[in-house]
């Protein structure tokens, strides 16, 4: 699984796609042999623009206000660490389950 558990929250591990056509949560692929989540934004990569829109789109996957979900590490990389801020055993529950129908 491309996430793991916290005391704050979650970490979701993604590699993201900068200047696409649409902004979406594609799926999972390997990366450096671990999962990640694979994500693609319309945003250009200037002034934190395509992590911003990475944030709002992970928000909006996961059902979280947009304050909640951080870009953690890797900000000016493709392979990036997102914090999902909030209670962990519920977040784990709602991750899962959105990971698992992106495999299906």
């Amino acid at each position: 699984m491309p996430f793991r558990r916290d005391s704050e929250g979650v970490l979701l591990a993604v590699r993201l796609t900068p200047k696409s056509g649409r902004d979406q949560v594609e799926g999972i692929e390997e990366f450096d042999g671990a999962p990640v989540l694979k994500a693609r934004v319309r945003a250009v990569p200037e002034d934190g623009k395509a992590n911003s829109a990475l944030e709002k789109l992970i928000a909006k996957w996961i059902g979280l206000p947009h304050t909640n979900v951080s870009v953690e590490k890797g900000g000016k990389s493709r392979l990036k660490q997102v914090r999902l801020e909030g209670d962990a055993e519920t977040l784990d529950v709602v991750v899962r389950s959105r990971v698992k129908d992106l495999e299906a």
